[in-house]
């Protein structure tokens, strides 16, 4: 419960006794302020002053007695932001469910319903840690619901909400769902304000999402994310060339590379679906190479190009055909595959030569088509 407002400028003197010297001042501010009723210059103080580390433990008294004696008078988004702010400083984890569910409830308003969903997801994270799966799903569904009904809403809501769902993904081993989160969450933040050691955590949990989900196979937002870059030149460098390899299709990278996988139990036990996977991409890869009128291609002349052994290619190309990644048609008798559209993707510099090359062709074809034209048809010109 808040304090009587007669007993507050008592309280902050407390306070202000027992707080460092070199953060003192800000006492002064906040009763000048609270006195004054400027609540928002208040709120922005409170906030700066929950920032400074060794505020921590005045922060739940500040919060339970002052803070609640206006809360109704300030940002309810700001409310929600000062009291997750203090909500670590308990230490029991129950505790601290309960104090994040109560601020929830508190801004449950239609006025405010960005701020409930801040605060839901926040005890939606708790729940997370608790391993309580199915609670936190419940909460995050809800938010979820809520924030399509937004037309805007403020950028760390959405961070919380895709940070909270991408660790409840992870959890449930959900790889797919995973990777989309992850990266809406980091679209939502400045990536630099992350600490070194946190983004290569995020980058090796996505690459090896991207790896070994059944439904994922152009990773190009990750390859041109930046946080990629945070695995080079570390004891996870081999993953980022394990990506780049997959990409182009390279099986002969793959097999300098593969000796990594049982680093990683995850990948360990996805092995043969791994092999499948960039066999896939190998696939992909050679059809791209050919111009499309020359996409017509025997069974062996792909098992040529791309190192699969030949009496997988039926398989692979009937793969590739129903997850959408080409199209086209199997003579099975023949032998040939006529494939006539293969599904974009990031292409790193060989694979751009590669275009330029084929452009260049494209280009000198018009012109002798061009010329063959005019060629034969003067007379028609002239007349």
């Amino acid at each position: 419960m808040a304090m009587d407002t007669d007993a507050i400028p008592n309280l902050l003197g407390d306070l202000r006794d027992q707080a460092p010297e070199e953060l003192q001042e800000y006492f002064i501010h906040f009763e000048d302020y609270w006195e004054r009723k400027l609540w928002h210059e208040l709120t922005d103080k409170l906030i700066e002053y929950f920032k400074q580390p060794e505020s921590a433990k005045q922060r739940i008294p500040l919060f339970e007695t002052f803070i609640k004696s206006f809360a109704n008078k300030i940002n309810q988004l700001k409310l929600v932001e000062l009291g997750l702010a203090a909500a670590p400083q308990y230490k029991n984890e129950k505790e601290r469910l309960n104090f994040v569910e109560d601020l929830a409830k508190r801004v449950n308003k239609p006025a405010s319903q960005d701020a409930y969903v801040y605060a839901t997801v926040a005890s939606a994270s708790i729940q997370l840690r608790a391993r309580d799966y199915d609670g936190a799903r419940k909460k995050l569904d809800e938010c979820e619901q809520i924030l399509e009904g937004f037309d805007s809403v403020e950028t760390a809501v959405h961070a919380s909400f895709y940070e909270a769902s991408a660790e409840y993904c992870k959890a449930k081993r959900e790889f797919a769902a995973y990777y989309k989160n992850a990266l809406l969450y980091l679209a939502c933040i400045d990536v630099a304000e992350l600490d070194l050691r946190d983004r290569q955590s995020r980058a090796y949990d996505l690459s090896i999402a991207a790896l070994v989900s059944d439904s994922i196979y152009n990773f190009g937002e990750l390859l041109l994310h930046p946080i990629l870059d945070t695995l080079a030149n570390g004891p996870h460098a081999w993953l980022r060339d394990l990506l780049f390899a997959f990409n182009r299709g390279d099986l002969g990278a793959y097999d300098l590379l593969v000796g990594n996988i049982s680093k990683v139990p995850l990948l360990q036990e996805h092995q043969k679906f791994l092999y499948q996977k960039i066999s896939l991409s190998a696939l992909t890869e050679t059809v791209f190479r050919r111009p499309p009128h020359d996409r017509a291609m025997t069974f062996q002349t792909i098992a040529n190009e791309t190192g699969v052994l030949p009496k997988d290619i039926e398989h692979l190309i009937m793969k590739a055909l129903s997850l959408g990644l080409l199209r086209g048609t199997i003579d099975q008798v023949a032998e040939i595959a006529r494939i006539n559209w293969v599904q974009p993707k990031v292409l790193d510099m060989k694979q751009i030569e590669s275009m330029r090359t084929r452009l260049r062709e494209w280009d000198a074809s018009v012109n002798q088509l061009g010329n063959w034209i005019e060629g034969v048809g003067k007379d028609v010109w002239a007349a």
